[in-house]
């Protein structure tokens, strides 16, 4: 594209330069028709009568004298009887089958009329317009080289950057190097070093998603395998009951960390994207109502105190998962028949705190810097 508008942009300007230079050219021509004529006129002041000079057929303008009564007086070419213009000064005419370029003066004593071809005249601005154009146009298959050289080694970055990128395999997320890059390369190689970044991240979230899925599941998969061997060993209905029942409790323990597991993957995969406003006082409403059935099972009163202005940046699903985990806490392990109240308050600096009262035995110290880690 660069070597193409250089192209362009050269011929472009080549073509400006030759109109300039004809253009140019043309009112120089004109201007020695003129001096040519002030000259003779300088040379006639006073005389009169034929005025005599020996003819040089290789001049390229063709003098013409008359006198006051319309007597040609002198001709420059004898082959080239140009017929007297009235028009004084510059005027173009056609004789003698081409066009021609005249300049007529009145001394007073004679009339002189400078002429010449303007085949002639073109074929002299051509030459000269070419000579001007010749140094420019040597000059774009330089310039175009300079520009391919350039370039070239501009992009030597670039192409080395992508080389190492390929390099890589699906495992290496290791930063790329910012130190001797361009300034033009270095917000790219910034942004891909940030993505880098966030997928590590990602990855590392997934690695420990599955070691933890791995860790919770095994304990209730061994629970349910020494249950069906307690059913099996079952020796009286009783037992056998006994048993499926402990089972049933166990398969339901383990689908519930199932549900939780996947609620998990699918909330750490929500919070990928980008925060939204949140209003907490809906997703604490939301949750006392699906909760409302365990509550009422468990004689504890649901008491809401919420402030619909407290609104929070964040993710709406993990929101709502975090007050129904706590609120499920509180409701499980308060004492049977005491209330809990969940509190929403917006402050004057902004900050929203959500709390949940309960009369719980509460967490002990010692676990507390525990409590924000998986399951």
């Amino acid at each position: 594209a660069l070597l193409g508008a250089l192209v362009l942009t050269g011929l472009a300007g080549a073509g400006g330069t030759y109109l300039w230079a004809r253009r140019e050219l043309d009112a120089v021509f004109d201007y020695q028709l003129e001096q040519q004529a002030l000259a003779l006129r300088e040379r006639l002041s006073g005389q009169t009568g034929v005025f005599v000079t020996e003819a040089d057929e290789r001049q390229q303008t063709v003098i013409q004298i008359w006198d006051w009564r319309g007597a040609q007086l002198y001709r420059s070419h004898r082959l080239l009887p140009l017929p007297r213009n009235d028009q004084f000064g510059f005027s173009t005419i056609s004789a003698l089958d081409e066009r021609w370029r005249v300049y007529a003066l009145d001394t007073g004593y004679q009339v002189i009329q400078v002429a010449q071809a303007l085949r002639v005249r073109h074929a002299m601005a051509k030459r000269a317009a070419l000579r001007i154009l010749w140094p420019i146009l040597g000059a774009l298959p330089a310039f175009g080289l300079l520009v391919w050289w350039l370039v070239g080694r501009g992009l030597r970055p670039l192409a080395a950057l992508a080389t190492a990128i390929g390099r890589r395999d699906q495992r290496s997320l290791q930063p790329l190097p910012e130190h001797g890059l361009h300034a033009e390369l270095q917000p790219m190689v910034a942004a891909l070093n940030a993505l880098l970044a966030r997928l590590a991240a990602a990855l590392e979230r997934q690695r420990e998603f599955t070691a933890d899925a791995a860790h919770e599941l095994r304990t209730p998969l061994t629970a349910l395998g020494l249950q069906l061997q307690l059913l099996e060993r079952a020796g009286s209905a009783a037992d056998r009951d006994e048993a499926i029942a402990a089972l049933r409790a166990g398969i339901a323990r383990a689908s519930a960390l199932v549900a939780q597991l996947l609620a998990l993957a699918r909330l750490e995969a929500d919070t990928l994207a980008g925060a939204a406003p949140v209003a907490l006082a809906d997703c604490v409403r939301t949750a006392a109502a699906e909760l409302a059935p365990l509550a009422r099972e468990r004689a504890v009163a649901l008491a809401t105190d919420l402030d619909d202005a407290a609104i929070v940046s964040g993710h709406e699903a993990a929101l709502h998962a975090l007050v129904r985990n706590l609120l499920d806490n509180a409701i499980r392990y308060t004492s049977a028949g005491t209330p809990v109240t969940v509190r929403v308050r917006r402050a004057a600096d902004g900050t929203v705190l959500l709390q949940v009262i309960d009369a719980g035995p509460g967490i002990p110290a010692a676990e507390r810097d525990r409590v924000f880690d998986r399951f």
